[in-house]
């Protein structure tokens, strides 16, 4: 966990370093004259928006869970490791909450091929519900529907190659080939990789991506309805709940397909630039809710990962073990694994053997 704390503590560093810059170039004076009339209940009101977009989005991960037939785990001890995924949301396109199948097998011994299909499923789906948001939103600008065209060729391609299985296991193939150690390497992932490809295709078949689907459509509108809150915050005339929401969503878009992260740079641009140029938001005001919206969802959800993950290694102490005698460290958590069976006296008078 050190490990991943300094990588989390660089890349908020690095966001630091982004915003001052930024901060700089749009004049700290009219920042501050902003945030001096802002109503700050509208930064909590989003906070509670954005943790709604989690619990919505926890429901499509117990649905995926009952899909794969994994039960037995309780309600809390779910929903606080679908939480603690967000410590690495700041990975690029949010692959390192992939961290939460490692934690559910330290757990409960489900192995990690085994629900690490769930984010390529989540991603799917949060990537459908992005896009019809930006369709939606792209009905109150002019030109937007560009970008839900794009979004749109881009899950289709996934879809593609995840639900065709000799288009996929014909580029798997390729992978062994490649020279050195990367061949070796990669000679050992790919029958992993091809079993979860197995359980991605049974998670995105057309009736099992409906109730998903909608899920993600209600939980990035409750992102997008905070940034039309935050922008209410400020006391001015604001855009459209469907502008703000065109906005959003395709900052998000655009953010999770150029790798870097937490879409630093790229999200934050995007957002502050589409406020000011398209929906003629004061500069010093649209960088303030740029700033606010991101602390309300990508640190709070940074935040709420910590958390998370502190009151699991609270009430289960063997989650941090590192004894390889352990029995998480053997697949079996500890509440899973067997008793040991008392050895029966030995007669002293018995004879030895099977024999007479």
């Amino acid at each position: 966990m050190s490990r991943t704390t300094r990588r989390v503590i660089a890349v908020m560093l690095l966001a630091v370093v982004l915003y001052g810059v930024a901060a700089l170039y749009n004049g700290v004076g009219k920042i501050a004259e902003s945030l001096h009339h802002f109503a700050f209940w509208t930064f909590a009101a989003a906070c509670g928006l954005a943790f709604l977009n989690y619990v919505l989005r926890f429901l499509k991960w117990e649905y995926y869970l009952a899909v794969l037939d994994i039960r037995g785990i309780p309600k809390s001890e779910s929903f606080l490791t679908f939480l603690s995924g967000f410590v690495l949301t700041v990975t690029p396109g949010k692959v390192g909450e992939v961290f939460k199948s490692l934690i559910l097998f330290r757990l409960r011994a489900v192995p990690i091929q085994r629900t690490a299909p769930i984010i390529v499923a989540e991603r799917v789906t949060d990537l459908l519900g992005v896009i019809v948001l930006i369709t939606i939103g792209s009905v109150s600008f002019e030109g937007g529907a560009i970008w839900a065209c794009c979004g749109a060729v881009l899950v289709l391609s996934l879809l593609v190659f995840v639900a065709r299985p000799a288009l996929s296991r014909r580029a798997l193939d390729l992978l062994p080939r490649l020279p050195g150690g990367l061949g070796r390497v990669a000679g050992r992932v790919v029958p992993k990789v091809e079993e979860a490809l197995d359980n991605v295709r049974v998670l995105t078949t057309p009736g099992r991506l409906v109730l998903p689907t909608l899920l993600s459509i209600a939980a990035w509108a409750c992102e997008c309805f905070g940034l039309w809150v935050i922008l209410g915050g400020f006391g001015e005339k604001v855009p459209s709940i469907a502008f703000t929401a065109f906005v959003y969503a395709t900052a998000t878009l655009a953010g999770a397909l150029i790798p870097v992260p937490g879409g630093l740079g790229v999200t934050d641009g995007l957002i502050k630039e589409q406020l000011a140029r398209l929906g003629g938001v004061a500069e010093g005001t649209a960088f303030a809710a740029m700033l606010l919206v991101r602390f309300a969802t990508l640190w709070f959800a940074v935040a709420v990962g910590f958390v998370a993950l502190g009151v699991l290694r609270a009430i289960r102490p063997w989650l941090a073990a590192d004894d390889v005698t352990s029995p998480v460290a053997m697949g079996s958590p500890p509440e899973l694994a067997a008793e040991p069976v008392p050895a029966a006296p030995v007669d002293p008078h018995a004879p030895l053997g099977n024999g007479p």
